[in-house]
């Protein structure tokens, strides 16, 4: 009983506003008819209700029902509802010409009224809708007012206009106005609210209208533009948000009106990559993928990018167990319709892939397990070589007996021209999966990108440890510089690189304008309300074993071309001598079981003939070199 009393009064304002739209189809379609006969020299009797104002009453609530009229709220009315009142009206009249035609032959019917009546009908529907809506902004905007935050927002583009319409909804913030650079903006209103000047008069304008928060609506806006925007909002002392991006957004990794915090990948400036969904979506789509270090940062986000592609199946294989249920965990709380199945273990054990591929039968697998930093594997060679080498050659070898379509390796910008241990066993494992390639039905592919934002082990969650601890920041070098990328763009770029569809194929993603590690440094600092060099000191370090101050994207010897996605880059595989490619790789397997690594670093330079190590006579001496350079300076201190 409760169920269907809860369900009537909820169908009770629907019913209301049925009956509100009905009464206004009787009122206009019988005033106009009144007003006709009023125009004869002969008044002619005129009927208020009749059989011909009950089928239009009829024809035309089903109308307005069928156009999806009522699925929205009056308290949100807006453009989409407008467009269906006059859908609606317009279908409506048609009808009813129809039906009074083969009732009666439109006898009854003055030619003035038809033609009046879906105009008139259009605004007595959207007039109510429209006063009621702004009835209850004002009113709450009224009841609010004394608590909301008064808010200057800097962009009177589209992200303003929708970000005051949802701050006057909420009621908890008070738009005063905007700032805007474009000359066509200077003078203009945006929802009522005046353009008060360029973002070079936020200082003032702040002042003047007494703001408590700067909002940033400027989703699209450069790095560059980014940066200075930052300096200006620091200026005024006052805090600052953003909305986000409509990326962001589409993943799920904000909401849409939601406020957040600048962050340093809005800093980077990054343009939003736009994947293929569809080629993604058509090769996903229903498929199993088996992922190698699932738990990690690349491959948890290869996961849940592949889940909500359309995969049905995920297989994750991962040595670390926390890491392992951690992901699970997430995906079974975001993705409950997909399959997901556990290999806990090194893949680069062959009983342990070779049982995984027999449960999991995989469409696509993604190699994304590896040890990635650099200083760490300048000694530790040994395992370098066996989980970047040996175990890509075992998860790659048991694809190929199973059968997988398509196998994708996660490489490294690094492995282009390696002068590090990390560089060149990444290069040596590219180089054991063309070896495979050759004549076989399972599509090999290898991806190349640089460095993540928030990475495990990635400089930024380093940087941001320090800073929280009150500095200092370490730098290996004033001059060295990155390319960065953030994680979602990467793993979107992996899946389109596979959906590209090419056999023993390099993509190299294009990774925009390498960054100055220091700058990054800096930005980060502003970020948390400091000033760099004065709150937070900045200590150069000197480069660490395996590292160079520039890396690079393309190989002398490979010839790039472009692909269908403009962000992703075609390298032509360059020869090698497979026969001996595969000797090599069987000895190292044998010296790494006698952990004989002065032997595996010949093999290594051997195999990868490009491998140049950096050598440095002076490091071992000065490994412990620290000094503080001054945020100003800008002069170069190489190690």
């Amino acid at each position: 009983m409760g169920r269907v009393t809860d369900k009537l009064l909820n169908l009770l304002p629907k019913a209301a506003v049925v009956a509100h739209d009905l009464f206004m189809t009787w009122l206009v379609w019988t005033c106009l008819g009144y007003i006709r006969t009023t125009t004869y020299a002969v008044p002619l009797p005129h009927s208020w209700f009749d059989s011909t104002v009950a089928f239009v009453l009829l024809t035309q609530g089903l109308v307005l029902w069928g156009v999806g009229l009522y699925r929205g709220l009056w308290r949100y009315a807006s453009m989409p509802d407008f467009a269906n009142i006059v859908k609606g009206s317009a279908i409506g009249v048609l009808l009813i010409v129809l039906g009074l035609f083969l009732y009666n032959r439109l006898d009854s019917v003055s030619r003035v009224v038809l033609l009046c009546y879906p105009f008139t009908l259009t605004a007595f529907l959207g007039a109510p809708r429209l006063f009621y809506r702004a009835y209850k902004d004002h009113h709450i905007a009224r009841v609010s007012n004394a608590n909301a935050v008064r808010t200057l927002i800097l962009g009177a583009g589209q992200a303003g206009d929708a970000l005051v319409r949802d701050m006057r909804r909420v009621g908890s913030f008070v738009p005063v106005g905007f700032l805007d650079d474009a000359p066509r903006m200077r003078g203009v209103k945006v929802q009522g609210l005046p353009v008060l000047g360029t973002l070079d008069d936020l200082a003032s304008v702040a002042r003047e209208t007494a703001t408590k928060l700067i909002v940033i609506a400027m989703p699209s806006v450069s790095g560059e533009g980014m940066r200075r925007i930052l300096a200006a909002c620091e200026s005024t002392g006052l805090p600052f948000r953003t909305v986000p991006n409509l990326e962001d957004v589409l993943e799920g990794r904000s909401l849409p009106g939601e406020l957040k915090e600048l962050a340093i990948e809005d800093l980077l400036g990054r343009q939003p990559v736009m994947p293929d969904w569809k080629a993604i979506r058509g090769w996903l789509g229903g498929r199993s993928v088996l992922v190698t270090g699932a738990g990690g940062s690349i491959g948890s986000e290869l996961c849940r990018q592949s889940a909500r592609n359309g995969a049905i199946r995920l297989s994750l294989v991962e040595i670390d167990e926390l890491a392992m249920m951690t992901i699970c965990s997430q995906l079974a709380r975001e993705f409950p319709h997909v399959e997901v199945q556990q290999f806990l273990g090194s893949c680069g054990d062959p009983a342990l892939m070779a049982h995984a591929m027999r449960r999991a039968r995989p469409d696509a697998v993604f190699h994304a397990a590896a040890y990635k930093q650099v200083p760490l594997l300048e000694t530790h060679l040994r395992e370098a070589v066996r989980n970047n080498v040996l175990a890509t050659e075992t998860v790659a070898r048991s694809c190929l007996e199973a059968g997988v379509s398509n196998f994708v390796l996660i490489s490294t910008d690094k492995a282009v021209d390696p002068v590090n241990v990390l560089g060149a066993s990444k290069r040596l494992a590219e180089m054991a999966c063309q070896a495979l390639a050759r004549g076989q039905a399972t599509r090999f592919t290898t991806v190349r990108f640089g460095n993540v934002l928030d990475s495990a082990g990635s400089v930024v969650p380093t940087f941001r440890e320090q800073i929280r601890r009150g500095g200092p920041v370490t730098v290996t070098d004033p001059d060295v510089t990155r390319y960065f990328m953030t994680i979602p763009e990467a793993c979107l770029l992996i899946l389109q690189a596979m959906a590209l569809g090419q056999q023993e194929a390099i993509f190299t993603l294009d990774m925009g304008e390498p960054v100055p590690i220091r700058v990054l440094a800096e930005q980060m600092i502003r970020l948390a309300g400091k000033t760099p060099g004065k709150d937070i000191a900045i200590v150069y370090t000197g480069l660490r074993p395996g590292e160079r101050l520039h890396e690079t994207l393309f190989h002398a010897d490979e010839t790039y071309r472009t692909t269908s996605h403009p962000k992703i880059l075609q390298a032509m595989p360059r020869d090698l001598q497979v026969q001996e490619l595969m000797r090599m790789l069987e000895e190292m397997r044998r010296e790494s079981d006698q952990f004989n690594e002065d032997r595996l670093a010949e093999l290594l330079k051997q195999a990868v003939r490009e491998f140049k190590p950096q050598l440095d006579p002076q490091r071992k001496d000065r490994r412990d070199y620290v000094t503080v350079v001054p945020f100003e300076s800008r002069r170069s201190h190489r190690s």
